[in-house]
């Protein structure tokens, strides 16, 4: 595979973000622009030169040209739209959160193992070279032995459809605190002993904002926020005995400033230049196929599960809901 050919499923804003960032890359290219309606595929295949706009997911693959699949679409549309992709023997790029809850995500890592297929969950902060630098940072033990971390992700996104609605597997969880939770996970590992949470749901019954604590069996601890209802600053600090380290922006940190216990700066760490971000995750995607892989080394399918289980036991505890959660054939409430 030289250039990998990319299609697009869904052409909203997230969409849009990733086809201005193919265009711009060396080694991939928006082959195609899929949506349900054959005018704003048109549309959007216009403004950014793709050569192809289907009026149907379904042609986009059966496509013969498509090397790999980007999922755009909304949380509660992931689950349908990869199977159809796995189905037809489509590598997939998903966007977070992968899927509306685990028995979905463990349905398709499933299929996609028997149908030697891959597919990645297109969580974007796990791919950035970035997010290693502020990892090899912790290990070379810059702020010594770190403890206690705190992560925040919000904004003022209420009146969204895709976010106040249960049938849209709605919430700020899924769209927002995934990315405190990975950032305490790329952090501190992986063995969470206990969780204990509390939520503020909106009147459709989703969350519309939340606080969760991870205890980690060493001690660490975790505190994290996500809100659908205001601004945040999107800090995330993670201290330790010798220092901390406050990181700008966790959903795409630029900078990462050191600072002694005794609170003067140390050293400050800047991302490297980047076209938006999402180039990593394609280049992470494009690897793993040349190497003949099902995962990437970045998210491998073990992490976005265990994830996913995360995910719903928060729901569960805060009695969050989605129509797919009920298990075809059952009829129970």
């Amino acid at each position: 595979m030289n250039i990998c050919k990319v299609g697009i499923i869904g052409a909203g804003s997230i969409a849009q973000k990733m086809a201005d960032t193919l265009n711009r890359m060396e080694n991939a290219i928006v082959y195609g622009i899929a949506s349900r309606q054959l005018e704003k595929a048109r549309s959007f295949a216009d403004k950014f030169n793709v050569p192809h706009a289907y009026g149907s997911y379904e042609e986009l693959v059966a496509d013969s040209e498509v090397d790999l699949v980007y999922i755009a679409t909304p949380h509660s549309l992931h689950y349908e739209h990869a199977r159809l992709c796995i189905e037809h023997g489509k590598p997939v790029l998903c966007e977070k959160a992968f899927t509306a809850n685990a028995r979905q995500a463990k349905s398709l890592l499933k299929l996609a193992k028997e149908k030697k297929v891959f597919i990645t969950e297109a969580i974007w902060t796990r791919f950035m070279p970035f997010s290693k630098t502020i990892r090899q940072l912790l290990d070379d033990g810059i702020i010594g032995t770190p403890s206690m971390l705190t992560a925040g992700l919000s904004y003022a996104v209420a009146h969204k459809e895709r976010l106040f609605k249960p049938e849209l597997a709605g919430g700020a969880l899924l769209d927002l605190g995934v990315y405190p939770i990975n950032f305490a996970l790329m952090a501190f590992g992986n063995d969470v002993e206990n969780i204990t949470s509390a939520c503020v749901k909106n009147e459709y019954g989703v969350d519309a904002q939340n606080s969760i604590t991870f205890r980690f069996k060493d001690g660490k601890m975790a505190v994290m926020q996500s809100s659908m209802l205001c601004a945040g600053d999107r800090h995330g600090v993670i201290s330790g005995d010798k220092g901390y380290i406050i990181v700008d922006n966790i959903n795409n940190p630029q900078q990462a400033t050191v600072y002694s216990k005794g609170h003067e700066i140390i050293k400050q760490f800047h991302c490297p230049p980047q076209i938006s971000g999402y180039e990593y995750e394609v280049e992470a995607s494009i690897k793993a196929l040349q190497e003949g892989a099902l995962e990437t080394r970045d998210m491998p399918h073990e992490e976005t599960l265990r994830i996913m289980q995360i995910l719903d036991e928060l729901r569960s505890e805060w009695g969050v809901q989605y129509p797919m959660d009920i298990e075809p054939g059952n009829n129970a409430c």
